[in-house]
Protein backbone atom coordinates (compact mmCIF):
# COMPACT_ATOMS: atom_id res chain seq x y z
CA UNK A 1 0.00 0.00 0.00
CA UNK A 2 1.67 3.48 -0.60
CA UNK A 3 1.42 6.34 1.55
CA UNK A 4 -1.16 8.37 0.02
CA UNK A 5 -3.51 5.54 0.24
CA UNK A 6 -2.85 5.11 4.06
CA UNK A 7 -3.55 8.30 4.75
CA UNK A 8 -6.76 8.49 3.15
CA UNK A 9 -7.39 5.61 5.30
CA UNK A 10 -6.61 6.99 8.00
CA UNK A 11 -9.02 10.35 6.79
CA UNK A 12 -12.27 7.79 7.79
CA UNK A 13 -11.19 7.82 11.79
CA UNK A 14 -11.22 11.49 11.29
CA UNK A 15 -13.78 14.12 12.45
CA UNK A 16 -14.57 16.25 9.45
CA UNK A 17 -12.22 19.25 8.57
CA UNK A 18 -13.09 22.58 10.55
CA UNK A 19 -11.52 26.02 10.36
CA UNK A 20 -10.23 28.39 12.86
CA UNK A 21 -12.72 30.61 14.76
CA UNK A 22 -9.45 32.29 16.17
CA UNK A 23 -5.72 33.16 14.38
CA UNK A 24 -3.48 35.00 15.86
CA UNK A 25 0.27 36.19 15.94
CA UNK A 26 1.23 36.14 19.87
CA UNK A 27 4.60 38.23 21.21
CA UNK A 28 6.20 36.04 23.05
CA UNK A 29 9.64 37.81 23.62
CA UNK A 30 13.08 37.79 22.78
CA UNK A 31 12.51 38.57 19.04
CA UNK A 32 9.64 35.59 18.72
CA UNK A 33 6.12 35.99 17.76
CA UNK A 34 4.36 32.61 17.35
CA UNK A 35 1.18 31.39 15.08
CA UNK A 36 -1.30 30.27 17.50
CA UNK A 37 -5.10 29.26 16.33
CA UNK A 38 -8.57 27.85 18.18
CA UNK A 39 -11.01 26.22 16.38
CA UNK A 40 -14.17 23.80 17.80
CA UNK A 41 -16.25 24.63 20.59
CA UNK A 42 -15.24 27.93 21.98
CA UNK A 43 -16.53 26.84 25.64
CA UNK A 44 -15.28 23.31 25.42
CA UNK A 45 -13.06 21.01 27.14
CA UNK A 46 -9.70 22.65 25.88
CA UNK A 47 -7.09 20.88 24.55
CA UNK A 48 -3.04 21.85 23.41
CA UNK A 49 -1.96 20.43 20.58
CA UNK A 50 1.96 20.26 20.74
CA UNK A 51 3.60 19.39 17.27
CA UNK A 52 6.54 17.04 16.32
CA UNK A 53 9.91 17.70 14.93
CA UNK A 54 11.32 20.16 16.62
CA UNK A 55 10.60 22.01 13.75
CA UNK A 56 7.30 20.12 11.89
CA UNK A 57 4.86 22.69 12.45
CA UNK A 58 1.21 22.41 13.39
CA UNK A 59 -1.39 21.47 10.06
CA UNK A 60 -5.11 21.34 9.65
CA UNK A 61 -4.94 18.04 9.72
CA UNK A 62 -4.27 17.86 13.47
CA UNK A 63 -7.73 19.89 14.00
CA UNK A 64 -9.61 16.56 13.14
CA UNK A 65 -8.87 14.33 16.28
CA UNK A 66 -11.11 16.02 18.31
CA UNK A 67 -14.71 15.82 18.08
CA UNK A 68 -15.38 19.95 17.44
CA UNK A 69 -18.33 20.25 19.69
CA UNK A 70 -16.92 18.86 22.58
CA UNK A 71 -13.35 20.58 22.30
CA UNK A 72 -11.60 23.67 22.32
CA UNK A 73 -8.56 22.98 20.33
CA UNK A 74 -5.79 25.07 20.45
CA UNK A 75 -3.11 24.78 17.73
CA UNK A 76 0.28 26.06 17.59
CA UNK A 77 3.75 26.65 15.50
CA UNK A 78 6.88 26.54 17.81
CA UNK A 79 9.41 29.20 17.70
CA UNK A 80 11.59 28.95 14.45
CA UNK A 81 8.55 26.98 12.19
CA UNK A 82 5.76 27.04 10.26
CA UNK A 83 3.80 30.48 10.52
CA UNK A 84 5.89 31.67 13.44
CA UNK A 85 8.76 34.17 12.72
CA UNK A 86 11.79 34.59 12.70
CA UNK A 87 12.09 31.38 10.32
CA UNK A 88 14.51 28.63 10.78
CA UNK A 89 15.96 30.66 13.84
CA UNK A 90 17.11 29.22 16.30
CA UNK A 91 18.55 32.28 19.13
CA UNK A 92 16.37 32.16 22.20
CA UNK A 93 14.99 28.80 20.88
CA UNK A 94 15.05 25.75 23.65
CA UNK A 95 13.09 23.64 25.52
CA UNK A 96 12.73 26.14 28.49
CA UNK A 97 11.24 28.43 26.14
CA UNK A 98 8.97 26.36 24.45
CA UNK A 99 7.42 25.34 27.74
CA UNK A 100 7.30 29.30 28.95
CA UNK A 101 5.45 30.00 24.91
CA UNK A 102 2.84 27.07 25.94
CA UNK A 103 1.93 28.64 29.63
CA UNK A 104 1.82 32.24 27.83
CA UNK A 105 -0.57 30.83 25.33
CA UNK A 106 -2.46 29.17 28.07
CA UNK A 107 -2.97 32.32 30.53
CA UNK A 108 -3.75 35.03 27.63
CA UNK A 109 -6.52 32.47 26.44
CA UNK A 110 -7.61 32.52 30.14
CA UNK A 111 -7.33 28.63 30.10
CA UNK A 112 -6.95 26.96 34.05
CA UNK A 113 -6.24 23.76 32.99
CA UNK A 114 -6.13 21.54 29.88
CA UNK A 115 -5.83 18.04 27.80
CA UNK A 116 -1.80 17.83 26.83
CA UNK A 117 -2.03 16.08 23.36
CA UNK A 118 2.02 15.18 21.23
CA UNK A 119 3.88 13.15 19.20
CA UNK A 120 7.05 12.64 18.67
CA UNK A 121 8.95 15.46 19.87
CA UNK A 122 5.51 17.25 20.91
CA UNK A 123 5.03 13.49 23.63
CA UNK A 124 8.46 14.95 24.73
CA UNK A 125 7.20 18.78 25.24
CA UNK A 126 4.39 17.34 26.95
CA UNK A 127 6.00 15.74 29.30
CA UNK A 128 8.15 18.36 30.20
CA UNK A 129 5.80 20.73 30.15
CA UNK A 130 3.19 18.78 32.82
CA UNK A 131 6.48 18.17 35.01
CA UNK A 132 7.00 22.09 34.87
CA UNK A 133 3.09 22.69 35.23
CA UNK A 134 1.51 19.74 36.86
CA UNK A 135 -1.14 21.91 38.02
CA UNK A 136 -2.26 22.80 34.05
CA UNK A 137 -1.96 19.45 32.78
CA UNK A 138 -5.84 17.76 33.52
CA UNK A 139 -4.65 14.43 30.69
CA UNK A 140 -1.95 13.78 28.52
CA UNK A 141 -2.50 11.51 25.38
CA UNK A 142 1.24 10.79 24.05
CA UNK A 143 2.01 8.92 20.46
CA UNK A 144 5.52 7.78 19.14
CA UNK A 145 7.16 8.38 22.52
CA UNK A 146 10.65 10.16 22.39
CA UNK A 147 12.52 10.60 25.85
CA UNK A 148 15.13 13.04 24.43
CA UNK A 149 17.54 10.30 25.24
CA UNK A 150 21.48 9.80 24.27
CA UNK A 151 20.39 6.25 23.55
CA UNK A 152 17.78 7.49 21.22
CA UNK A 153 19.47 9.94 18.93
CA UNK A 154 22.29 6.50 18.69
CA UNK A 155 19.33 4.74 17.48
CA UNK A 156 18.21 7.28 14.65
CA UNK A 157 21.21 8.83 13.75
CA UNK A 158 24.25 6.54 14.66
CA UNK A 159 22.94 3.40 12.22
CA UNK A 160 20.58 1.54 14.13
CA UNK A 161 17.87 2.37 12.28
CA UNK A 162 19.88 2.06 9.26
CA UNK A 163 20.06 -1.78 9.68
CA UNK A 164 16.69 -1.84 8.45
CA UNK A 165 17.17 0.73 6.07
CA UNK A 166 20.82 0.38 4.38
CA UNK A 167 19.71 1.83 1.02
CA UNK A 168 17.96 4.50 2.89
CA UNK A 169 20.43 5.53 5.41
CA UNK A 170 23.35 4.90 2.79
CA UNK A 171 21.81 8.28 1.00
CA UNK A 172 21.77 10.30 3.78
CA UNK A 173 25.50 9.59 5.27
CA UNK A 174 26.43 9.50 1.66
CA UNK A 175 26.52 13.52 1.66
CA UNK A 176 28.81 13.26 4.78
CA UNK A 177 32.68 12.56 4.18
CA UNK A 178 33.50 9.35 5.74
CA UNK A 179 35.87 10.75 8.34
CA UNK A 180 32.79 12.63 9.45
CA UNK A 181 30.43 9.75 9.82
CA UNK A 182 31.38 9.01 13.34
CA UNK A 183 29.10 11.54 14.43
CA UNK A 184 26.01 12.40 11.99
CA UNK A 185 24.44 15.20 13.78
CA UNK A 186 27.25 16.95 14.66
CA UNK A 187 28.38 16.75 10.47
CA UNK A 188 25.28 18.04 9.52
CA UNK A 189 25.11 21.01 12.22
CA UNK A 190 27.98 22.07 10.50
CA UNK A 191 26.35 22.65 7.26
CA UNK A 192 22.58 23.31 8.41
CA UNK A 193 24.82 26.33 9.76
CA UNK A 194 27.82 27.39 7.71
CA UNK A 195 25.40 30.20 6.53
CA UNK A 196 24.80 29.57 2.86
CA UNK A 197 21.69 29.13 2.35
CA UNK A 198 21.73 26.75 -0.54
CA UNK A 199 23.79 24.98 0.92
CA UNK A 200 21.52 24.57 4.09
CA UNK A 201 18.92 23.58 1.72
CA UNK A 202 20.56 20.71 0.28
CA UNK A 203 21.35 19.52 3.72
CA UNK A 204 18.26 20.32 5.09
CA UNK A 205 16.08 18.24 2.56
CA UNK A 206 18.75 15.20 3.38
CA UNK A 207 18.02 15.46 6.89
CA UNK A 208 14.65 15.58 6.50
CA UNK A 209 14.23 12.44 3.26
CA UNK A 210 16.14 10.52 6.40
CA UNK A 211 13.11 10.90 8.76
CA UNK A 212 10.08 11.28 6.22
CA UNK A 213 11.20 8.13 4.51
CA UNK A 214 11.18 5.97 7.77
CA UNK A 215 7.56 7.26 8.68
CA UNK A 216 4.82 4.98 8.22
CA UNK A 217 5.18 0.98 8.25
CA UNK A 218 3.82 0.96 4.11
CA UNK A 219 7.48 2.91 3.87
CA UNK A 220 9.30 1.80 0.71
CA UNK A 221 12.47 3.64 1.52
CA UNK A 222 11.53 6.83 -0.40
CA UNK A 223 10.20 10.00 0.59
CA UNK A 224 9.19 13.15 -1.66
CA UNK A 225 11.63 16.03 -1.64
CA UNK A 226 10.07 18.59 1.14
CA UNK A 227 9.71 22.65 0.00
CA UNK A 228 13.50 23.57 0.39
CA UNK A 229 12.26 26.63 2.91
CA UNK A 230 10.03 23.83 5.37
CA UNK A 231 13.32 21.45 5.15
CA UNK A 232 15.51 24.04 5.98
CA UNK A 233 13.64 25.18 9.12
CA UNK A 234 12.77 21.08 10.08
CA UNK A 235 16.77 20.25 9.90
CA UNK A 236 18.26 23.47 11.36
CA UNK A 237 15.68 23.17 14.88
CA UNK A 238 15.59 19.68 14.81
CA UNK A 239 19.61 19.45 14.76
CA UNK A 240 20.05 22.44 17.34
CA UNK A 241 18.24 20.61 19.83
CA UNK A 242 19.25 17.46 19.38
CA UNK A 243 23.01 18.44 19.46
CA UNK A 244 22.16 20.46 22.78
CA UNK A 245 20.28 17.40 24.38
CA UNK A 246 17.07 19.03 24.85
CA UNK A 247 18.29 21.37 26.89
CA UNK A 248 17.66 18.95 29.58
CA UNK A 249 20.12 19.56 32.42
CA UNK A 250 21.11 15.34 32.02
CA UNK A 251 20.27 12.13 30.00
CA UNK A 252 17.35 10.62 31.08
CA UNK A 253 15.39 13.66 32.90
CA UNK A 254 11.92 12.70 32.01
CA UNK A 255 12.06 9.43 33.12
CA UNK A 256 13.57 10.07 36.25
CA UNK A 257 11.11 13.33 36.81
CA UNK A 258 7.76 11.06 36.09
CA UNK A 259 7.12 11.17 40.36
CA UNK A 260 5.78 15.03 39.43
CA UNK A 261 3.02 13.56 37.55
CA UNK A 262 2.27 9.77 38.86
CA UNK A 263 -1.35 11.21 39.31
CA UNK A 264 -1.82 12.91 35.85
CA UNK A 265 -4.17 10.29 33.72
CA UNK A 266 -2.69 9.74 30.28
CA UNK A 267 -2.18 7.75 27.28
CA UNK A 268 0.18 6.69 25.27
CA UNK A 269 -0.30 5.28 21.13
CA UNK A 270 2.57 3.68 20.22
CA UNK A 271 3.12 1.82 17.28
CA UNK A 272 4.74 -1.81 17.08
CA UNK A 273 7.30 -1.06 14.38
CA UNK A 274 7.76 2.36 14.71
CA UNK A 275 11.42 2.67 13.45
CA UNK A 276 12.07 6.31 14.41
CA UNK A 277 10.69 6.11 18.15
CA UNK A 278 11.05 2.47 19.03
CA UNK A 279 8.52 0.72 21.45
CA UNK A 280 10.96 0.60 24.52
CA UNK A 281 10.91 4.19 25.06
CA UNK A 282 6.75 3.80 24.94
CA UNK A 283 7.15 1.28 27.23
CA UNK A 284 9.60 2.32 29.64
CA UNK A 285 7.76 5.37 30.36
CA UNK A 286 4.28 3.36 31.14
CA UNK A 287 6.16 1.64 33.51
CA UNK A 288 7.08 4.56 35.68
CA UNK A 289 3.83 6.15 35.00
CA UNK A 290 1.09 4.57 37.35
CA UNK A 291 -1.68 6.88 35.73
CA UNK A 292 -0.58 6.22 32.17
CA UNK A 293 -2.09 3.35 29.90
CA UNK A 294 0.03 2.31 27.34
CA UNK A 295 -2.45 1.40 23.99
CA UNK A 296 -0.03 -0.45 21.13
CA UNK A 297 -0.77 -0.25 17.74
CA UNK A 298 0.17 -3.23 15.67
CA UNK A 299 0.92 -2.67 11.82
CA UNK A 300 1.79 0.83 12.84
CA UNK A 301 4.73 2.72 12.53
CA UNK A 302 5.45 6.43 13.79
CA UNK A 303 3.36 8.89 11.64
CA UNK A 304 0.56 10.47 13.11
CA UNK A 305 -1.85 10.04 9.72
CA UNK A 306 -1.59 5.77 9.64
CA UNK A 307 -4.97 4.44 9.83
CA UNK A 308 -3.93 2.36 13.33
CA UNK A 309 -2.12 5.21 15.05
CA UNK A 310 -5.66 8.05 13.78
CA UNK A 311 -8.28 5.18 15.19
CA UNK A 312 -6.76 4.85 18.62
CA UNK A 313 -5.98 8.60 19.22
CA UNK A 314 -10.19 9.52 17.99
CA UNK A 315 -10.73 6.72 20.48
CA UNK A 316 -8.58 8.23 23.19
CA UNK A 317 -9.72 11.90 22.70
CA UNK A 318 -13.71 10.69 22.66
CA UNK A 319 -12.88 8.59 26.14
CA UNK A 320 -11.43 11.95 27.32
CA UNK A 321 -14.29 13.78 26.43
CA UNK A 322 -16.93 11.76 27.86
CA UNK A 323 -15.04 10.89 30.83
CA UNK A 324 -14.94 14.99 31.30
CA UNK A 325 -18.60 14.97 30.59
Amino acid sequence: MDKSADQKRAVQYLYPPIDPFDQRMMDVGQGHQIYVEQCGNPTGLPVVVLHGGPGGGCSPAMRRYFDPQVYRVILFDQRGCGRSRPHAAVSNNTTWHLVADIEKIREELGIDSWVVFGGSWGATLSLIYAQTHPEAARHLVLRGVFLMTQSELDWFYGGGAGRFWPETWERFVSVIPEDERGNMIEAYNKRLFSGDLAEETRFGRAWSAWENALATIHSTGMSGESPGEYARAFARLENHYFMNGGFLEFDGQILANMDRIAQTPGVIVQGRYDMICPPVSAFALSQAWPAGELRMVRNAGHALSEPGISAELVRVTDMIAEAEG
